[in-house]
């Protein structure tokens, strides 16, 4: 079995593109010259990794197998290759986080700017994902690390858990349900609801809670931020449920109230998602040892 790191990125460029021609102008080669690699490779294999049509490309599960193994490979190497940069091991590097929507638009934003501002040799790409994609992406290699909340299926990754959080109500200070210190999900079900847009993990999340009351969720808007849904039921426009860090700060400059939900999933554990912390870069285990020491402090200052 032979193959090099040229084979490796040359595969993963492959199959991340609709098409052979398409990969091989990533990796910056003549089709002719990259399906001959690609070929050679699986002869080397004796496996076949690639359908080829005249649609594209599609994995085997073979090539599913070595993608999955090639991620982890080149990842490994570019943090071998960030080690021994003229920064330092922690100053340098670049770092992909999948989270979900409250990690991504709420407290992370703050913990990497002044995490960034210390180290000019970083780079970030952070992508807000649903759980699942959360989970798949830290297994197969195709991020650093995840950050997800609730209860988590993730056998051989280690989760870290940081902090607990709970969803809860939030009404206008005049609406009926302001008046209760609990309220169930499905004694809101009659009153319009503000959500976040489609594809957020918390969106996704209430849609299955109601589905399973056999019931369905009455939306009335879709707004892109918690502060969106806040200065909606601020207005009248309905009820929202968010975490209760986010709904406390936003109580501070609008006429909102909160009402606990009564639901055994209304807490909410916040964990990180890593394959094995200790072989991760320095750059990246700072930013972990930061993340944990700091994100405290983020939701009291919230």
């Amino acid at each position: 079995m032979h193959f090099d790191l040229v084979d490796l990125r040359l595969f993963i460029q492959i199959a991340e593109s609709p098409s052979m021609t398409q990969g091989a102008r990533k990796a910056f080669m003549s089709p002719a010259a990259a399906s001959a690699r690609i070929k050679s490779l699986e002869e080397s294999l004796a496996s076949r990794l690639l359908y080829r049509d005249s649609r594209g490309v599609e994995l085997t599960p073979a090539g599913k197998l070595f993608l999955h193994h090639a991620r982890v490979i080149m990842r490994q190497v570019d943090y071998m290759k960030n080690e021994f940069t003229e920064y330092g091991a922690e100053a340098s590097g670049h770092i992909k986080i999948f989270a979900n929507t409250t990690a991504a638009t709420e407290f992370l934003p703050e913990i990497l700017a002044g995490f960034l501002a210390e180290r000019p040799g970083v780079t970030v790409d952070l992508q807000e994902r649903l759980s699942r994609d959360i989970v798949r992406g830290v297994m197969d290699g195709s991020t650093d690390l995840g950050i997800i909340a609730g209860p988590i299926k993730a056998d051989g990754l280690q989760v870290i858990h940081f902090s607990t959080d709970q969803l809860i109500l939030v009404t206008p200070l005049d609406h009926p349900l302001a008046a209760r210190k609990k309220v169930k999900l499905t004694e809101t079900l009659a009153y319009p609801h503000i959500g976040l847009h489609e594809g957020t993990t918390l969106l996704r999340f209430l849609n299955e809670q109601v589905a399973l009351s056999g019931q369905t969720l009455n939306m009335r808007i879709k707004v892109y931020s918690f502060e969106a849904m806040c200065r909606m039921v601020e207005a009248g426009v309905g009820l929202a449920i968010l975490p209760e860090s986010s709904a406390r700060r936003h109580q501070h400059t609008m006429g909102l109230h909160i009402v606990e939900l009564d639901e055994p999933w209304r807490v909410r554990e916040r964990s990180i998602l890593v394959r094995d912390l200790e072989a991760l870069p320095a750059v990246i285990r700072a930013l972990i040892t930061i993340f944990l020491t700091q994100t405290d402090k983020a939701q009291r200052r919230s």
